[in-house]
């Protein structure tokens, strides 16, 4: 038996006492209650972490090696409103910690500015202050601003100290600034260059009492919005965000430019990144799935010169365990049908993009997506898109100009499509 008297016995339990206190009083400062409150956190806006490539890709990265004593001011423009909201910074693919100097939220302006008397200092377990650990994430305190459904957050992070940049989101379609020094509560902002891609910033979250749960939309650069007008908001997910609003719905994009359903390439496979762009969000009740054109167009091509074409059997195999994994998780599943690409990136370096061999496994895929059952709905975006004159082609009015990605009218015909009595379980 212990003796309770011996020194260094009491000298523990005399310690033990002392961090009770400060143990209940951390956890109250991260997430202060209220009694009688009703909280519901949802994700309402969201950009799926990539890790940065290699300069020898085909592409480039679009952001800066570094940034050091410099302001990072980034636009987001949410799906559902709430009354007060949280932010997300990610340093999932670094190897060294990042230090937040200071970050502030405040209503979007035009272009860098913000709402005067909306700018709020969003702090980090009631610190200004903050530490990014290496592969990890780091979400805010709440921040007691209403925002409105479809409205315009204006985030600004201050990087004090050199920061080189390793996680990051490749096609923001949104332009960031950068300047000079600390900005972050300023109500202008002097910018010594823009961006198109997404920084640290990985996802909003908000408290809607009243919400009904989130959609997400995973898939690849379609639904990333490639073919999207920059600043416009007017990728396929920003339009359904719009129809499902008023249903109390949130809509999170987890699309990524260059994403595959079997392998990495611009991120990780879609296998490897459902549990944290689809099952992990919090009050999540669906996800539509558009992914695996990248599987079938790439090989061959500088983006994977040495990669044969994938399987039919391969590719099933990737869908089955997607949808396993939602159904495992009480979430409907919607599959999209593989969307037209004759004549994609034709007279470039990736003039083999398209060849009729990767056509017929398209076509295949598209069958089987149709006819298996392997999902709750279907949402035939290939029948959808394509020219009844040439069903290998996009329809003119739909394409956004390179045969592959829709424009706005074809994002918008794509939401449109998505029947909204499948998408939430009630």
């Amino acid at each position: 038996m212990t003796n309770s008297r011996h020194p260094v016995h009491r000298a523990i339990i005399a310690f033990a006492k002392r961090l009770v206190p400060l143990a209940l009083a951390a956890s109250f400062v991260f997430a202060p209650a209220i009694a009688g409150e009703k909280q519901a956190w949802v994700g309402t806006w969201l950009a799926s972490p990539q890790s940065r490539w290699s300069a020898d890709f085909a592409l480039p990265v679009k952001i800066p090696p570094k940034l050091e004593n410099q302001t990072i001011r980034q636009t987001v423009k949410i799906s559902l409103g709430g009354d007060r909201f949280r932010i997300v910074l990610s340093n999932e693919y670094a190897g060294t910690p990042v230090q937040i100097g200071e970050v502030h939220g405040a209503v979007a302006g035009d272009g860098s500015k913000i709402v005067s008397g909306t700018d709020r200092l969003i702090t980090f377990g009631g610190q200004a202050k903050a530490t990014i650990p290496p592969g990890t994430s780091l979400i805010s305190d709440p921040v007691d601003v209403p925002l409105d459904a479809l409205s315009r957050l204006s985030v600004s992070v201050y990087l004090p100290q050199e920061t080189p940049l390793s996680t990051f989101h490749w096609d923001g379609k949104q332009t960031a600034y950068i300047g000079d020094g600390n900005q972050s509560a300023s109500s202008t902002f002097a910018a010594t260059g823009t961006i198109d891609a997404r920084i640290l910033l990985t996802e909003i979250l908000i408290d809607a009492p009243a919400n009904d749960g989130a959609v997400v939309a995973i898939g690849d650069s379609i639904t990333d919005g490639n073919g999207a007008t920059l600043d416009a908001d007017n990728r396929w997910p920003d339009f359904l965000a719009e129809r499902l609003a008023s249903k109390q719905i949130a809509v999170l994009n987890a699309g990524i430019s260059g994403a595959r359903l079997l392998d990495d390439a611009m991120g990780v496979k879609a296998s490897a990144r459902f549990s944290r762009d689809v099952l992990a969000q919090p009050g999540v009740k669906a996800v539509i799935l558009l992914i695996g054109i990248n599987d079938i167009s790439w090989p061959g091509t500088p983006f994977a010169p040495e990669k044969s074409l994938p399987s039919f059997e391969t590719l099933i195999g990737g869908y089955l365990q997607l949808a396993a994994q939602a159904h495992a998780h009480n979430l409907s599943i919607v599959g999209g049908t593989l969307t037209p690409f004759e004549g994609a990136l034709s007279g470039t370096p990736l003039d083999a993009y398209y060849t009729p061999e990767k056509e017929a496994l398209r076509q295949k895929v598209n069958h089987w997506i149709r006819t298996s059952g392997a999902f709750d709905a279907v949402v035939d975006f290939d029948l959808l898109l394509r020219d009844p004159a040439h069903p290998t082609r996009l329809l003119p009015e739909f394409d956004s100009g390179d045969h592959l990605h829709p424009g706005e009218k074809g994002n918008r015909a794509m939401a449109d499509a998505v029947d909204l009595d499948i998408l939430v379980k009630n």
